[in-house]
């Protein structure tokens, strides 16, 4: 339990073995955190025991080891694990408070959650070389994890639209992630503070992007003279199935193909708030 103090660490467990294991599983957090070479931090996980689980001692997995880098945005140690360990540094680590099988995909949500626009990256381009599109399909998209973790039942492409992380969004997305959370969407835009409503309307446009066909949404029937100004004549129109979708939304679904970072290199006129 790396987030507890070392002064507590006594109170915690009536065990010295599992005192001890929890005093490195703390040492090793802080080394993370620090952000120390790779070599050593690999030294460290390997050669000292850390975890006490169902009554023995053991190393730290690099699953959790890359909880760690991500949470510090250690890239360095990210990108070793990935390129050392491939997907299976993303296999969910079996979780501590509850002691069942790791599920979800709680190394995306952490991406997402801090916003680790680069470390996502990493492990999309790890989940692509794994070469088993069904099994890569389904961790995009889980929503798994255990009920009392903050993000159960979320997935990624969804924490990312109600924590407006934008660029995160786009590049799930891209790697082919279930556009879901328009409804969300629709709501952060007009509940967030005026600050942050930029990157709301971002994502809500990444979001229409990648829609096959817009669903038919209660709120859009409820206010939708409130709608229509939020979102423009030809927007509207189209989710509310009367219209095509805009010109210049066809246009770019195209362009957003050959990879995220398309829209930002477009000039004002063409990006996707001038529809």
């Amino acid at each position: 339990m790396p987030w507890l103090l070392s002064s507590q660490l006594d109170y915690v467990s009536s065990s010295p073995s599992e005192r001890q294991c929890e005093r490195t599983a703390f040492s090793f957090y802080c080394s993370v955190r620090e952000r120390l070479p790779v070599w050593l931090l690999e030294d460290m996980r390997c050669m000292e025991v850390f975890c006490w689980d169902d009554g023995h001692p053991r190393a730290f997995l690099p699953s959790e080891a890359l909880l760690y880098a991500l949470i510090h945005d250690h890239q360095d140690y990210a990108q070793y694990l990935l390129n050392r360990y491939s997907v299976s540094a993303l296999r969910a680590p079996r979780c501590s408070y509850c002691c069942c099988r790791g599920s979800g995909a709680p190394h995306l949500n952490i991406a997402v959650r801090y916003d680790r626009l680069v470390i996502l990256g990493m492990m999309m381009a790890a989940l692509k070389n794994c070469g088993e599109q069904t099994k890569r399909q389904d961790y995009l998209d889980s929503c798994g994890g255990c009920s009392h973790v903050a993000d159960a039942g979320k997935s990624a492409v969804q924490l990312a639209v109600e924590l407006s992380h934008a660029d995160c969004l786009l590049l799930l997305l891209v790697e082919g992630a279930r556009p879901d959370g328009l409804d969300a969407a629709l709501q952060r835009l007009v509940s967030c503070d005026v600050s942050k409503r930029h990157h709301a309307q971002r994502c809500l446009d990444y979001l229409l992007l990648f829609l096959p066909k817009p669903p038919l949404l209660q709120r859009l029937q409820d206010e939708p003279q409130r709608w229509q100004s939020l979102l423009g004549n030809k927007v509207f129109s189209w989710l509310q199935g009367v219209a095509p979708p805009p010109l210049l939304l066809q246009a770019l679904r195209s362009l957003v193909q050959f990879g995220a970072d398309r829209i930002s290199l477009l000039p004002d006129f063409l990006q996707l708030h001038s529809w």
